[in-house]
């Protein structure tokens, strides 16, 4: 992708309430959401170099387990997961210290940097995933629905289980759960064109990437933006 292609948007707006169909008219126009505020960026800067940001989706019709994530959840069978509402406990924000300890920049102060106070219902409906060894909270991620699909928000786990790849078997769940109530697509987030620590979310089935334009195209449709 050369310079004179490259669409720049930067954009956000702060809202308390969002229904599901608006969930679903929002993510197809590339927008996320941190509490209430929503936020889109076609560009941004990481380790020095400017990105261009690729906001992804799965269609669910589509999607197939590949052999490492069958492993992954068979790695797992050990552990219970359960799928309900948001519950922010003490044990949810022990969980999210030690998980921010995996950052070295940007380390996020709480949980509630991804969430609102009211995270089950503000700004729009939203579940939680939670996987437990006993009654060891191990991993939690957070998504948002919508009428016609969901987006996941955040996920966290301890990282001394980091051999389990809890981040990939929560993304998994919440798949299933989508599959299993009719939902059409799956957003995991962005990811950047070259190289990143989000690479892991290009690793799936049925992925298409939205061209700022206005457009969802297969994932490998698009090349990499031009090095500037």
């Amino acid at each position: 992708m050369h310079d004179s292609d490259i669409h720049l948007i930067n954009e956000e707006f702060r809202s308390g309430s969002v229904t599901p169909e608006q969930v679903d008219m929002l993510l197809a126009e590339g927008w996320r959401h941190f509490g209430t505020r929503f936020y889109r960026y076609s560009l941004n800067i990481y380790q020095g170099e400017i990105v261009l940001v690729m906001p992804l989706r799965i269609r669910l019709a589509d999607f197939r387990l590949s052999k490492s994530q069958r492993r992954v959840l068979r790695r797992n069978e050990d552990l219970t997961c359960n799928i309900g509402p948001i519950d922010i406990t003490h044990e949810t924000h022990e969980l999210f210290a030690s998980h921010k300890t995996r950052f070295i920049s940007d380390v996020p102060p709480s949980i509630y940097s991804f969430l609102s106070t009211e995270p089950a219902t503000v700004p729009c409906p939203a579940l939680e995933t939670s996987v437990k060894r006993g009654d060891q909270l191990l991993a939690a991620s957070f998504f948002d629905i919508g009428a016609a699909s969901i987006s996941s928000i955040y996920g966290i786990f301890f990282p001394s289980e980091t051999t389990r790849s809890l981040g990939i078997f929560t993304m998994l769940k919440e798949i299933e759960w989508a599959i299993e109530n009719g939902k059409e697509y799956y957003y995991p987030g962005y990811a950047y064109d070259g190289e990143s620590f989000y690479d892991y979310k290009k690793r799936f089935s049925a992925l298409e990437r939205f061209d700022w334009y206005g457009n969802w195209v297969n994932f490998t449709e698009l090349a990499p933006m031009a090095s500037t």
